[in-house]
């Protein structure tokens, strides 16, 4: 039988992992205290596995019986995973709490891990104190169906197995994985900072209108440019993502967040997911 995994947050980056999951023959059980969001999620990875077994990105063999591997719920009670990942919203007060219950709730044998983009591992290891060793960080990215890269991330009591079986449950799904240390931002999100930050206080400042700026650097090779990939991920996770860097570098001032990303965020203009953010989506 296939090993079951336990994906946490069924919003766009728990619901992306299930469906490379799923179309790797792995059986899932998403968790949402919702259930119009598992709805949401349900139909979503339906649509994603429909579109990759057209475009020829999943295997038949593989994906066939996905929705037979799928099960959502609003706990996780009586199950026995392999490995529990957690993709909640960016924020320790909603982590912290979440993985002092699964070190609890789950047996030593079971491996919990983290898609956070900037929060210390060991600060949530910190949460679970039965076994901090088992807990470590597998940081997908947006679109998690597209996106190769991720970042494997060991805390300060991380055991070196969980980095090893990471790495290997990662290639099995068809990505690559990456080691990076437990530092602010990890590597990605640390690199980052100044491609966003710099092109808001351009912007801001006159230098360069949105549109242009992006222009230049989608002309130069980057496959987005700043404000259209703010848009993608989210405007509120990308200034929360900065937040969290600019505080665990003690205030450095090369990641201060900037006003514009806040004043959007209090508009409710937070990207693609409310059709209105630097941009404007029908």
């Amino acid at each position: 039988m296939a090993a079951l995994i336990i994906v946490i947050g069924s919003g766009t980056m728990g619901r992306g992992i299930a469906e490379v999951a799923l179309g790797r023959g792995f059986r899932v059980h998403l968790v949402d205290p919702e259930e119009a969001q598992r709805a949401l999620a349900q139909r979503s990875i339906e649509s994603g596995i429909s579109r990759s077994l057209a475009r020829g990105l999943l295997g038949e063999d593989a994906a066939r019986g996905w929705a037979q591997r799928l099960t959502l719920g609003p706990d996780w009670r009586g199950l026995s995973p392999k490995w529990v990942i957690e993709a909640i919203p960016e924020r320790m007060e909603l982590k912290g709490p979440l993985f002092a219950q699964l070190d609890q709730d789950f047996s030593e044998a079971v491996w919990l891990a983290s898609n956070t983009s900037s929060i210390a591992i060991t600060a949530i290891q910190g949460m679970a104190r039965r076994f901090p060793h088992r807990v470590g960080g597998l940081h997908f990215f947006n679109p998690v169906p597209r996106m190769a890269l991720v970042e494997v991330i060991a805390g300060m009591a991380t055991a070196p197995q969980f980095i090893e079986e990471s790495q290997a449950l990662v290639r099995q799904w068809g990505k690559v994985p990456v080691a990076v240390p437990d530092r602010p931002g990890f590597l990605v999100n640390r690199v980052a900072r100044p491609y966003y930050l710099e092109s808001l206080r351009m912007v801001d400042e006159g230098v360069v209108g949105m549109e242009a700026c992006d222009k230049v650097f989608e002309g130069a090779g980057f496959p987005m440019g700043p404000f259209r990939l703010m848009d993608l991920v989210g405007i509120d996770v990308n200034f929360a993502v900065t937040q969290s860097v600019f505080e665990q570098t003690f205030y450095d001032s090369r990641y201060r967040p900037h006003d514009l990303q806040q004043n959007k965020i209090r508009l409710g203009h937070l990207g693609r997911k409310t059709k209105r953010g630097f941009y404007v989506y029908e």
